[in-house]
């Protein structure tokens, strides 16, 4: 039975439902397989006297090269291989199966396989997309043996499924327009978040100054600096609890990762508990501290509770901190998550293997607080900024979602 079954996708473009099987070919019979070790000095067009960018698996991101991060060869005039554009690029040692497709000649180093189509008959974007299904082979091949490694000659061996070449230009270009809106979306987010980041730093006053290097029109006035332990009190997580007391009950508690992960807390990342007076119950407005971290630029994360649904308490591995002034929840969570405050809390840390803080200390830290109405304006626009943020997050999600669809159903 398994000879008779038809070699073609579940999902083809109309003009191809009956262009008959795909074919199984190896991938040394795609294309010229090449490594990246420096070659024999019998190949002079192997080696360029003027350098060219050198591509390490760190620098594939995706399935595009970071080219901010290449660098030219170290080799120095010797340069090993160079491949052209359009050669497809695997790695095969430790992080097996990343993949990318060269648009300028390169070379590259010993942990990446390449392909050089033979452009006759095979189309390269379609092999660069088919390479997510080569990855996953490589994978297996690895961990049947000794060593996380993929030799040229296994790597030459791997079988796959190719259509006819009309049918691979048309997959291939289908793919390429989806990687193009990847692209622009991730661009997209990664230059709000950059702004985020700008602004947080600027919309804060730095260490010693009274008003910050960015501000609303309207406000000039300094901004105070205040104590935490001076307009707030603390309380403890759950104490007292064991293993089972949790997964079960009509409370709540929030999470450490709710905590850690957002500036504003997450409704939805809560677990249940049983109801327990003696416990702390949080309050809308209060803010939570981390305690712990592996490193000292994790610990003290913070986050602020803006809503919350029945009683609710606090993981035991966090601190609450509840303000006794009116302030914007907002502005407190975005402030307290700012470049300055960060490295004053990170200045708090101690331990070797796992970081600590001190909830006495950290009620030492002095904040900059400006006037209620200044507040509301910084708040509102983070705030704003974040939503964006998450906009644009989940249309990536979505995207890329939509190309792991379609990597399983068009090809064999």
């Amino acid at each position: 039975m398994e000879n008779n079954r038809k070699m073609v996708p579940k999902r083809r473009f109309k003009e191809f439902q009956n262009a008959g099987d795909w074919e199984q070919r190896k991938l040394g019979d795609i294309g010229e397989i090449v490594t990246g070790s420096t070659p024999s000095t019998k190949h002079p067009e192997y080696y360029s006297d003027t350098g060219l960018p050198w591509v390490t698996p760190t620098d594939i991101i995706g399935n595009i090269i970071d080219d901010t991060a290449l660098k030219l060869s170290p080799l120095g005039k010797k340069i090993g291989r160079v491949v052209p554009s359009e050669t497809i690029l695997v790695t095969c040692i430790a992080s097996i199966g990343k993949n990318t497709m060269l648009d300028k000649p390169c070379s590259f180093n010993q942990q990446i396989n390449g392909v050089i189509p033979n452009n006759k008959n095979y189309n390269s974007y379609f092999l660069l997309t088919e390479s997510y299904h080569w990855s996953s082979k490589m994978k297996y091949e690895a961990a049947a043996g000794t060593m996380q490694i993929v030799n040229k000659n296994e790597f030459s061996n791997i079988n796959t499924y190719v259509p006819k070449l009309p049918e691979q230009e048309d997959i291939g270009l289908f793919f390429k327009y989806i990687d193009t809106l990847i692209t622009l979306h991730q661009r997209k987010l990664d230059k709000i978040k950059a702004i985020k980041k700008a602004y947080l730093s600027e919309m804060f006053p730095q260490n010693g100054e009274k008003k910050p290097r960015r501000r609303f029109k309207g406000f000039t006035d300094d901004w105070e600096q205040r104590k935490l332990g001076k307009i707030g009190y603390t309380y403890t997580g759950l104490s007292g609890k064991t293993k089972e007391d949790f997964g079960h009950g009509d409370a709540q508690f929030i999470t450490y990762m709710n905590v850690f992960s957002n500036s504003i807390n997450d409704p939805t990342m809560v677990e249940p508990i049983e109801i327990d007076a003696k416990q702390n119950e949080v309050e809308v407005g209060d803010v939570f501290f981390t305690t712990s971290s592996e490193t000292p630029e994790e610990v003290g994360m913070t986050s602020v509770l803006l809503e919350k649904h029945g009683k609710t308490y606090l993981n035991s591995f966090c601190f609450g901190y509840r303000p006794m002034i009116k302030i914007n929840s907002y502005f407190l969570a975005y402030m307290l998550r700012s470049k300055h405050i960060r490295e004053k809390i990170i200045l708090l840390a101690q331990g070797i293997s796992r970081y600590n803080i001190s909830k006495t200390k950290v009620m030492e830290i002095a904040v900059p607080i400006p006037s209620l109405s200044e507040q509301k304006c910084i708040g509102q626009y983070l705030y704003d900024l974040d939503n964006i943020i998450t906009l644009h997050q989940r249309k990536l999600e979505k995207l890329k979602n939509i190309k792991k669809a379609y990597l399983n159903e068009m090809f064999v």
